[in-house]
Parts: C-alpha cells; sequence; structure tokens
C-alpha cells in the first residue's frame, strides 16, 4: 500500500493497465477534490458537477483501457482536460436548449479562454515553455530538483515532502524557494520566457 503511495501517476496508470485497481484509486484520490471543485467552480451546481465528475472518469477509465493514454508525465492536466471539454459539452447543450442565460453568472462563460479549445500555436507555446521548464528543473542540485518535483508532478505537501526526505519544513521550504530562484536566474540568464500566456 505504502509502496503504492509512493509511485509517479505513470506508475500507477501502468499498474492500472495490468489489472491493479487499487492503483487507480489512489490516482483518484490524489485528484479528486482539485478536480470536482473545478468542475463545481465552472457549473454551480452539485448534481450537474456529481454527473460531470462521474463522466470524466467514465472517459478517463475507457482512454486507459483501450490503451489510447499518452504518458506524457501530466496525467492531472489531462484528466483537467477531459473535465474541462465535458463543461464546454455542457455550456454548449444547454445554450442549444436555451436554458443557460449569460447574465446569471459574473464571468464572460462563452468568450473565456478558459472554457474554449487551444489555439495550435497556443498549444506549441505552452509545449515549448514546458520543454524549456523541464530543462531548467534538470539543471537544479539535486536536493531542490527533488523538492520540486515531489511539489508540483507529485502534488505533495511541504510537510511530507519534509517527511520523506528527512528535514524539517523550512529546510524544504527553502529548498523550494531557492530552486525557484535558481530557475528564474537561469531563465534570465538564457533569455528564456516561462509565461504561458
Amino acid at each position: 500500500m505504502n509502496s503504492l503511495l509512493s509511485m509517479t501517476d505513470e506508475q500507477l496508470v501502468a499498474l492500472y493497465v495490468t489489472g491493479n485497481n487499487r492503483a487507480f484509486d489512489i490516482l483518484l484520490n490524489r485528484y479528486k477534490q482539485p478536480l470536482y471543485g473545478y468542475i463545481l467552480c465552472a457549473v454551480r451546481n452539485r448534481e450537474v458537477a456529481n454527473d460531470l465528475f462521474q463522466d470524466m472518469l467514465v472517459k478517463a477509465i475507457t482512454t486507459i483501457r483501450q490503451g489510447r493514454y499518452a504518458d506524457s508525465g501530466k496525467f492531472k492536466a489531462w484528466l483537467t482536460r477531459i473535465a474541462h471539454n465535458l463543461i464546454v459539452d455542457y455550456f454548449r447543450q444547454e445554450q442549444v436548449e436555451n436554458t443557460v442565460s449569460h447574465d446569471r453568472y459574473e464571468i464572460d462563460l462563452f468568450n473565456n479562454p478558459k472554457f474554449s479549445e487551444e489555439t495550435v500555436e497556443s498549444m506549441m507555446v505552452k509545449s515549448q515553455t514546458l520543454a524549456d521548464v523541464k530543462k531548467l528543473v534538470g539543471h537544479l542540485p539535486d536536493s531542490q530538483r527533488e523538492v520540486l518535483e515531489m511539489r508540483y508532478y507529485r502534488d505533495m505537501s511541504f510537510k511530507e515532502i519534509a517527511e520523506l526526505t528527512g528535514v524539517s519544513i523550512n529546510t524544504a521550504l527553502g529548498r523550494m524557494r531557492y530552486a525557484i530562484q535558481n530557475m528564474r536566474k537561469i531563465a534570465d540568464d538564457n533569455k528564456m520566457s516561462l509565461s504561458l500566456q
């Protein structure tokens, strides 16, 4: 059980493909709260959010079982994309049925880039930026890279990081701060832009 908890998302997906359902349960526990919150924030209706969350799980499970999941090291982002597309479909359907009033919402639902498909250009920029970030992470000292990867790629709390690495929470926080400072300095020195916008 503990060995499963320490695995990366991709390792758990690989295990799930071989029939280990516990692996998917762990993945679900990692991301259930933020993904459900994301959906609920968009649709503002618990019943609809529950339905969309279940649809997202079904799509994810189906895609993985059919061998169509591309292991890109971005499992959470992939799930978020599925949720995003389901939200867009929901609002499109509501619009067709004339049941959504744009005025009911404080945010501009139909012209908000968060709820629209990405352009080829924005996907290319994002892909290049993520590749640049990965290179920067590779230049960090081991202790800083370890903390950064645990925090951002494994979504661990600083308390969990401190326990796993055998240091105090303040040391873990310090290593993260230095990692970010070093990445910014390397990016500035090499005139790299890290903006996804």
